[in-house]
């Protein structure tokens, strides 16, 4: 089955840490780049962080630069979001993207970052 699947998020107190998971199945995971998005409360979905499968560079968006990490392993077929320092603003459901056109969506994991 062709599926992407999120996992780790939570409810974290503002400057803790969550580690997100994405793992994929059913394509070839390994020669596709591999994004995440975020959806806040009454806003619109927005880029978060790529991975690129050729030499895996990345990209960030302003908001997230120098506090997320994102990274993959090939050999689990699993893409990951480190974040740090999280802030209240950071609060939304998380979604991986990838695949062939990056027509595959995970069901998105929820980040709560409240005191």
């Amino acid at each position: 089955q062709v599926q992407l699947v999120e996992s780790g998020g939570g409810l974290v107190q503002p400057g803790g840490s969550l580690r997100l998971s994405c793992a994929a199945s059913g394509f070839a995971f390994r020669v596709y780049a591999m994004s995440w998005y975020r959806q806040g409360p009454g806003q619109e979905r927005e880029f978060v962080a790529r991975i690129n499968s050729r030499g895996g560079s990345t990209d960030y968006a302003d908001s997230v630069k120098g506090r997320f990490i994102i990274s993959e392993d090939k050999t689990k077929n699993t893409m990951y979001l480190q974040m740090n320092n999280l802030k209240p603003e950071d609060t939304a459901v998380y979604y991986c993207n990838g695949g062939p056109s990056s027509m595959l969506w995970g069901q998105g994991t929820q980040v709560t970052v409240s005191p």
